[in-house]
């Protein structure tokens, strides 16, 4: 294990460890550096040490925190070409792909210390005493916000860095006060490992608690597991698959004092396209959703998986001309061969079965590990007799469902699971004619989009990145934006408390100027 001055660190290789590397899917090759996975040892000293950290990081100021946040976000950019070179080398992915997500993490950090800088965002609430209330006096009560505790963050394969180690989960838990321990991904571990030391840099600079962040490595499910089981572990963070969300998930679930586990999982994200707009731009919206079901080799969670139309000839123009414009597109490399191998299989299972149709193949020879984009068509009843139908395939493939009518359209949208996205394409004056179209796409996802694509997500406060299940495990919660923090935090009342007992934020004086609720009315005022 390396460490620094008793700050853990991550692990690279260890004498008696089990060892793995990490792959560069484009070369087809191992990397050539050995990481060792977490033995039992090093996982029980790094939540010993976050359990610790926890009893002082928990009332370190919003200013101290955001230094620490600031402090990343520099150290990070100071890793310079050996980050981006490390992470095109562990993912197969260009450079400017490297240097977008770089540039988003350092954005989402730099988010978190502005948000906790200011402070106002522990939602302060105060409901002042009325002694001679009767038949019974009413007492002070003041609520804000407070961090849970030692927070489980699991690197996400196809996000090395903004779903990462540094990625917003883990800059929303820091930034709410808990200390975070990374379960790396394997199959990024060399990022992830830099990142880290940024991190524990970032740390020891700005004096925060020693244990307030390590990184684990793992080539297998054993650490992650022993993690989530830790008594001391009071959350968790996933992006991934619906198969290993759900398993944290019930892991977390069966602990005797159960915690939450915040997963963001699989979305095939439906775009519903009305006759009015495949009429007037179905040309455009073939080229614009070709670009975007490959963007990325359909590695992102909200690729465009499932293109939901009404039977016309212009949905059969539309279908004829996105399977012309996707097989233009060049092939390119998935994030590792366990992961274009799982594409082919999922893609050739699906397309195995009966009632589903291929109509567009990119049938050339490809590099290794380049994917080739598929696209589909079925029926919409079909669609509803088949849950098959209904499953993500990861990568470059969607289907196209030819519904009968408005009704049947409205009956497929409300028999799909939760997802992140919905996406409706349509005329202004066109949209107002399915508002049953657009409520019932409105109870199965997180957000909808008009006029656009599900691809990309903007990092803001209004940004909602989560849905009903199994798009996430709490649908009330984002898991992009600054607003993520409240998933890492919980509400707690102070009554008749002494006003010099009580902390800053709920002070008479309000000394760090926040805005609080007093008395049902939002103001920065002081009491009297």
């Amino acid at each position: 294990m390396i460490t620094g001055e008793n700050y853990i660190g991550f692990q690279k290789s260890s004498e008696g460890a089990i060892t793995f590397k990490t792959f560069n899917p484009q070369l087809n090759i191992e990397n050539d550096t050995v990481f060792s996975e977490a033995n039992l040892k090093e996982i029980n000293q790094a939540v010993c040490l976050a359990t610790d950290a926890f009893r002082t990081f928990q009332n370190t100021s919003g200013t101290q925190k955001a230094k620490f946040l600031n402090a990343i976000a520099d150290e990070i950019l100071e890793l310079g070409d050996e980050l981006i070179e490390t992470y095109c080398s562990e993912t197969g992915l260009p450079e400017g792909r490297a240097k977008g997500e770089r540039g988003r993490t350092i954005f989402q950090l730099r988010s978190f210390a502005e948000l906790v800088k200011e402070g106002s965002w522990v939602e302060a609430t105060i409901d002042t005493a009325i002694p001679d209330r009767q038949p019974l006096p009413k007492p002070d009560i003041r609520k804000m916000m407070l961090p849970l505790g030692p927070v489980v963050v699991f690197g996400a394969s196809n996000f090395p860095l903004a779903y990462s180690t540094a990625g917003g989960d883990t800059a929303a838990a820091l930034a709410a006060g808990c200390p975070v321990i990374v379960k790396s991904h394997p199959m990024h571990a060399g990022t992830g490992g830099l990142v880290a030391s940024a991190i524990i840099k970032a740390a020891k600079e700005t004096g925060m608690p020693n244990g307030v962040f390590s990184n684990l490595n793992s080539n297998g499910i054993d650490v992650g597991v022993q993690l989530v089981k830790h008594p001391d572990v009071k959350a968790v963070g996933f992006t991934g698959s619906i198969k290993a969300g759900r398993a944290l998930y019930d892991l977390a679930s069966h602990r005797k004092e159960p915690i939450p586990v915040f997963a963001e999982m699989g979305s095939v994200n439906p775009v519903v396209i009305l006759p009015n707009a495949l009429k007037t731009k179905g040309n455009v919206l073939a080229k614009t959703y070709a670009n975007s079901i490959t963007l990325g080799t359909g590695q992102f969670c909200t690729n465009p998986g499932l293109l939901l139309g009404i039977k016309s000839e212009v949905l059969d123009d539309f279908i004829e001309n996105l399977s012309e414009e996707i097989i233009k597109i060049e092939p390119s490399c998935m994030l590792h061969p366990n992961i274009i191998g799982s594409y082919e299989t999922n893609k050739e299972n699906l397309l195995n079965q009966d009632r589903l149709n291929v109509v567009s193949q990119y049938d050339a020879d490809v590099n290794i590990n380049y994917a080739r984009q598929a696209i589909a068509t079925a029926s919409g009843s079909a669609f509803l007799e088949n849950p098959a139908f209904h499953k993500e395939v990861f990568g470059p493939f969607s289907i196209i469902v030819q519904c009968e009518n408005e009704e049947q359209l409205e009956q497929v949208i409300s028999k799909l699971d939760g997802q992140l996205t919905g996406t409706l394409i349509a005329d202004n004056d066109e949209a107002s004619n399915y508002n049953k179209v657009i409520s019932a796409l409105q109870n199965r996802v997180g957000r909808i989009i008009f006029n656009g694509v599900p691809t990309g997500v903007e990092v803001c406060p209004s940004m909602v990145h989560g849905g009903p299940y199994p798009a996430s495990t709490d649908s009330r919660f984002t898991a992009v934006g600054v607003n993520s923090i409240k998933r890492w935090v919980r509400p707690f009342s102070y009554q008749d408390w002494p006003n010099s007992l009580l902390p800053d934020e709920l002070k008479n004086e309000n000394p760090l100027d926040i805005s609080r609720t007093v008395n049902n009315k939002l103001t920065k005022d002081k009491l009297n």
